[in-house]
């Protein structure tokens, strides 16, 4: 092979070595144990919006378009009687819902704005929800009273605050099996800027 060729052949060698290297890490799917869904850090003047999956020994920050949040079949309920629980659907009908309370069949979601120093308070708002069925994030008191958080079925966006140095979870309801794209926004008081980040959930039948 002449020198000319030669050189050819490594060219297009390396090159395709660069195309094969991938840009972001592999996608995983995470199916259970702790993840925060939306961790939130302040530095360098700027907020950042991430996932941090905590399902293996060591938390690890992900980008959120690398990640699908599975909800099994596992996660099937039925909606309780009551007006108060009409925002999940009719009673005795189908919701899928990862817990506030941990179980280790599903994921354990919730939110971390412990990163977020120097910022005083924050809000987080759901701006879009793509999916089969209503999307709501709620908690539940001591009394099994659910209180609202965020709801797709009653327009957006939804607009909660929260305050820096918080590690909280919710419920993640799903009103019927598919695949959802859930959209956040989080904006922090005397902070610049918005960060702004989509979430995917896959939820079996």
């Amino acid at each position: 092979m002449s020198g000319r060729l030669l050189a050819a052949a490594l060219t297009a060698a390396v090159a395709g070595t660069l195309l094969a290297s991938p840009a972001q890490a592999a996608p995983v799917t995470l199916t259970a144990g702790h993840v925060d869904v939306l961790d939130v850090d302040y530095a360098g003047g700027a907020l950042t919006l991430d996932l941090r999956d905590g399902t293996g020994s060591t938390p690890v920050d992900r980008a959120p378009a690398e990640v699908t949040l599975a909800v099994p079949a596992a996660a099937k309920t039925t909606v309780p009687s009551g007006s108060a629980w009409s925002f999940l659907g009719t009673p005795g009908s189908t919701v899928w819902v990862l817990p506030q309370s941990q179980n280790p069949s599903l994921l354990f979601a919730g939110w971390d704005t412990t990163g977020a120093t120097g910022v005083s308070s924050l809000t987080f708002r759901l701006t879009g929800v793509s999916g089969p069925g209503r999307f709501s994030v709620y908690t539940t008191g001591s009394f099994g009273t659910p209180a609202k958080l965020f709801d797709s079925g009653d327009g957006l966006p939804d607009s909660l605050a929260v305050a820096a140095g918080t590690h909280a979870h919710a419920n993640w309801a799903f009103g019927a099996a598919g695949t959802y794209a859930v959209t956040f926004e989080v904006t922090g008081a005397g902070v610049p800027g918005t960060a702004t980040a989509t979430y995917t959930f896959a939820v079996s039948h």
